[in-house]
């Protein structure tokens, strides 16, 4: 089975990280490539532009955002296909860049995959 955790891409990259998959639609900023070792950068499990640009990071938005995002996973079978695809890795990091570790889209992310890989 699978392993799947979240990190931040500012975090020490460790050999325990796994394959690391950036989620996030923009490159995070102040960061080279060669220092994120990314081994895959998909932008497609990432919230949409307009969904992104609505919540703009409030707290107070946080469970709207969540069920949107949800609905936005939902309707695409992103999630299934992105599962589909990694399955087979011992270790996933969903690595991201937000400064927010409680409001962040990987921790929806995380929670959805987890429930597809039940099924």
């Amino acid at each position: 089975m699978t392993e799947l955790v979240i990190k931040r891409v500012y975090e020490e990259v460790l050999p325990t990280d796994g394959y690391r998959i950036l989620v996030d639609r923009l490159w995070p900023r102040g960061i080279s490539k060669e220092t994120a070792k990314i081994d895959e950068w998909n932008k497609e499990v990432a919230p949409s532009i307009a969904l992104r640009k609505w919540f703009n990071h409030d707290p107070e938005k946080w469970h709207e955002f969540s069920k949107k995002y949800i609905a936005e996973l939902q309707a695409n079978n992103i999630a299934e296909t992105f599962w589909e695809a990694h399955k087979k890795q011992e270790k996933i990091a969903l690595v991201y860049a937000a400064k927010d570790e409680k409001h962040c889209h990987p921790l929806v992310l995380l929670k959805y995959l987890k429930s597809v890989t039940k099924k």
